[in-house]
């Protein structure tokens, strides 16, 4: 079986996406299925182009707006090749224009991972945008597709909800545990933290819960909120100013000087806030092994990868409803918040009324919620399933509704 996985970015641009496809992408290679990747070159597509060896990956250069993602370069590539089968990443961009053309002349067939982006509110963004791709393309590209891949069962509501009947496999995102679940004692300074690692981007929801830290914080003396994350469109620097607003102390150190205690003093003291930068590979892990707790007050996910991460990390998370994982707060590996900063402070609360032992407790459950059912080697079993059934190799899987 030969299968190309099409997606708009290849880097870390692509957020959390680009981490679940790649991957994914690497555990389904140890089945023994042809795979190669597909993307469009952005700023750091050649940097990351290490991340998916030996996975082939080619890549494309679009022609217009680099966020429509035009490549007629794609469109060729896919009609020379000898696909079984594509697996779609994402919507509204114009590889999906692409994947129609290769569909209508070869006649096989692809599969969507939509990703939340047909979630009430990623289709509120971009609203203009979306009306004339879904003229143009979407609407077949959607309309085609033998199978829709959701991550949650809300993100199965969405598919429904906007008219699409085509069969829906469920399937969540997964994570490859550490080898050695070890968090690094305190830094010197004895601070705790509360850790945000992902894209900075406002549907993170990261300006409410500053303004919801900044009436709490005072109540947490010994804790410090570290936003750690590559910044998107600017909205860093919004955040920094933010601070200065709320009088929130702030400062900006890299990972390394973080993690050995290195901080930095702030206003009368460490700073509150902590700017980490975008963070990889052995800073991530070092990041993750240092955090005492989690947050992630988003306004709209499709399943977020930073929430299982911690919780392989066996760090207590503070979550809104909109990341999609019920199962952690039934399990007591999750604190639920809101998005308004209203909603969030009685999170800051819960926390400082733990002990740290009540987190070890609580980030142990995550660990084990994540070692039973979000794991890779499991995951990437269950779709190749999928891949034999739309190729004429096998049965319809049970999880397909």
């Amino acid at each position: 079986m030969r299968v190309s996985h099409v997606v708009d970015s290849v880097s870390r641009n692509a957020g959390g996406v680009f981490f679940s496809v790649n991957s994914l992408a690497h555990a389904l290679a140890r089945h023994e299925i042809g795979l190669s990747v597909h993307g469009l070159q952005d700023a750091f597509s050649e940097e990351d182009r290490a991340a998916w060896s030996p996975i082939p990956l080619h890549l494309h250069r679009a022609v217009g707006p680099r966020g429509i993602g035009f490549s007629p370069g794609l469109t060729r590539a896919l009609l020379a090749g000898s696909n079984d089968l594509l697996h779609v990443h994402g919507a509204w961009q114009a590889q999906s224009h692409s994947v129609n053309i290769w569909h209508r002349r070869t006649r096989r067939p692809y599969l969507i991972s939509l990703h939340g982006m047909l979630d009430p509110w990623a289709l509120s963004r971009s609203r203009c945008k979306k009306w004339l791709a879904a003229l143009a393309y979407e609407r077949v590209h959607l309309g085609n597709a033998k199978c829709l891949h959701a991550l949650c069962p809300q993100e199965v509501d969405s598919i429904r909800n906007h008219g699409l009947g085509n069969p829906v496999c469920l399937l969540p995102n997964g994570v490859d545990l550490p080898t050695i679940w070890r968090r690094e004692p305190r830094a010197t300074t004895g601070s705790r933290v509360i850790l945000f690692l992902g894209r900075l981007h406002p549907k993170k929801g990261l300006a409410n819960a500053l303004r919801a830290w900044a009436r709490t914080h005072r109540e947490l003396p010994d804790w410090q909120f570290v936003i750690a994350g590559w910044d998107q469109g600017g909205h860093g620097d919004e955040l920094k100013q933010l601070c200065k607003e709320l009088g929130l102390s702030s400062s900006d150190h890299p990972v390394v000087a973080f993690v050995q205690g290195r901080e930095g003093p702030g206003n009368g003291g460490v700073a509150r806030v902590v700017f980490a930068g975008p963070a990889f590979g052995g800073e991530k892990d070092a990041l993750l092994r240092r955090a005492d707790a989690f947050i992630l007050p988003s306004f709209s996910e499709g399943l977020p990868m930073a929430v299982l991460e911690a919780w392989a990390y066996g760090i207590p998370v503070l979550m809104t409803d909109h990341c999609n994982l019920p199962e952690g707060f039934a399990a007591g590996a999750a604190i639920r918040i809101g998005t308004t900063p209203g909603d969030i402070v009685p999170g800051f609360r819960e926390l400082s009324g733990g002990s740290p032992q009540d987190l070890e407790a609580m980030g142990a459950k995550g660990r084990s919620l994540v070692e039973a059912r979000f794991t890779w080697p499991k995951i990437a079993s269950q779709m190749k399933e999928v891949y034999g059934w739309l190729c004429g190799d096998g049965p319809r899987p049970g999880f397909v509704e």
